[in-house]
């Protein structure tokens, strides 16, 4: 999201992205900023045994990695850094959200609550290139987590549900947005983002379906592989990628 984008390994915005394959990717120079999200992140230690067990639930879908390769891990930051991050993505390609993220992150201290909290639109949109809604809910993650009404740190002992009523309760984190960063961020394990429409057109391209599943039929078809529903996610969007972006261009910058 994150192909964010259509082309998120996540997504992008309320899954609201555009599917049409992007034009070739110029490499951002090296930067010293922290990335918005690892590609090569370790895996967890019981990947091995979730995609045994995912993959005797759905055996189809074993073709993914045999044909576009082994399956990438990808991360984002936990806590307030990659909610910002989730924000950045809303409702725009991968690409656009990582050049946003970038000159968001270096703005001295915006990183933290307290510190974005201090700068005005002419910092948030002006140089990093938030749109003015945006920079509105990017101050409201701040202010809610400096009022305690958000704490990232007690996402780890609450349940999907609680996790994702915690933060959607914040104006600007949705319910894409908050799926996505518990999926990336979190690492939970049976998280869909059924509004996702990279997820929706993955998988109707890899089930040669003649039209992208609407939220509620992608819901419905999920179920078949809880509780492992993230690990599919995943592989969707790596399938998705991998027909989308020409070989070269499979590691997206940020």
């Amino acid at each position: 999201m994150t192909l964010q984008g259509a082309l998120h390994g996540g997504c992008s915005g309320t899954g609201q992205t555009a599917l049409t394959p992007p034009s070739p990717i110029v490499p951002p120079p090296v930067s010293p900023l922290p990335p918005s999200e690892q590609f090569d992140a370790d895996a967890p230690p019981g990947l091995d045994t979730a995609r045994r067990l995912l993959l005797l639930a759905d055996p189809a879908l074993s073709r993914v990695e045999e044909v576009a390769g082994p399956l990438p891990w990808r991360t984002r930051p936990r806590g307030f850094p990659g909610l910002l991050r989730a924000i950045c993505g809303q409702m725009i390609s991968d690409r656009a959200a990582t050049a946003i993220w970038l000159r968001l992150a270096a703005l001295p201290g915006a990183l933290t609550p307290e510190g974005l909290l201090r700068f005005d639109d002419a910092a948030l949109c002006g140089t990093a290139g938030l749109s003015r809604p945006k920079a509105a809910h990017a101050r409201a993650l701040a202010l809610a987590v400096v009022e305690r009404r958000l704490r990232p740190e007690e996402l780890p002992g609450m349940s999907d549900a609680e996790a994702l009523a915690h933060l959607t309760a914040i104006p600007g984190l949705g319910r894409w947005t908050a799926q996505v960063h518990l999926l990336f961020a979190e690492g939970r394990e049976d998280i869909f983002p059924e509004g996702d429409l990279a997820l929706a057109a993955g998988l109707a391209h890899f089930r040669g379906l003649p039209a992208r599943p609407p939220p509620r039929e992608l819901v419905r078809l999920a179920e078949a592989w809880a509780p492992h529903r993230s690990l599919a996610a995943r592989l969707l969007w790596h399938w998705w990628r991998h027909a989308s972006y020409p070989p070269a261009l499979l590691r997206p910058p940020g």
